[in-house]
């Protein structure tokens, strides 16, 4: 991480300086968890003192679910916005994940945000960490689900256990790619597709991004 300048906070409207703590403690808390950070270390590096922050969001705990709501937005949002694309099987696979390295090419910490392991289990946080987390299940239930269906497979525990795969080839994927920062969005696309097709054999064209 590189320290922010101390920019101060007078003349700077209250919601865009909430915009720049958040900014900054998204990238402290995606890169050393919540349970290492403190409001100390966000402080430093947004150049801002730690009473500002406490103001504003309360405690280290608020300032983390705010934090997780908007990476939980991020993520779910082009997740829904891909599934509505139309594409079906492994190619609604590939969509999303191009979609998701997209949207996560400026904001890499929103993914380790969103799964950070140490993150609260309770309060606004657990609730928010949950939630997120069953909707993200839904979805690639839902994928998996069309998956199975073209292949005629429609056993309940099939859909079960290939959910449970895809879910971890897919936090896989993403997570190998937050760790490689110097391989853009449709270079690691263009790598999915090379594996998908090694895997599977030939994956169905995808229709255009909006």
């Amino acid at each position: 991480m590189t320290s922010a300048r101390r920019s101060g906070t007078k003349g700077v409207a209250r919601a865009d300086r909430e915009e720049q703590i958040l900014d900054v403690a998204g990238r402290v808390f995606g890169a050393q968890g919540f349970a290492a950070t403190s409001v100390a270390d966000i402080a430093r590096e947004a150049g801002i003192s730690k009473p500002l922050i406490y103001h504003y969001f309360g405690s280290k705990e608020g300032l983390f679910e705010r934090c997780l709501r908007e990476a939980a937005d991020l993520l779910i949002g082009e997740i829904e916005r891909s599934a509505g694309l139309g594409a079906v099987g492994l190619r609604r696979a590939l969509v999303t994940l191009d979609g998701v390295f997209v949207v996560l090419a400026d904001r890499p910490w929103a993914w380790a945000v969103a799964n950070d392991p140490t993150a609260p289990t309770a309060d606004g946080a657990g609730e928010l960490g949950g939630s997120y987390r069953r909707r993200l299940e839904e979805l690639a239930r839902e994928g998996v689900g069309e998956l199975l269906s073209l292949a005629g497979d429609d056993d309940v525990l099939d859909l079960d256990a290939m959910t449970t795969v895809w879910s971890n080839v897919f936090a896989s994927l993403v997570t190998w790619w937050c760790e490689h920062p110097g391989i853009a969005p449709e270079e690691m696309s263009a790598r999915c597709e090379r594996l998908f097709g090694a895997v599977f054999g030939v994956v169905p064209e995808s229709p255009a991004r909006d």
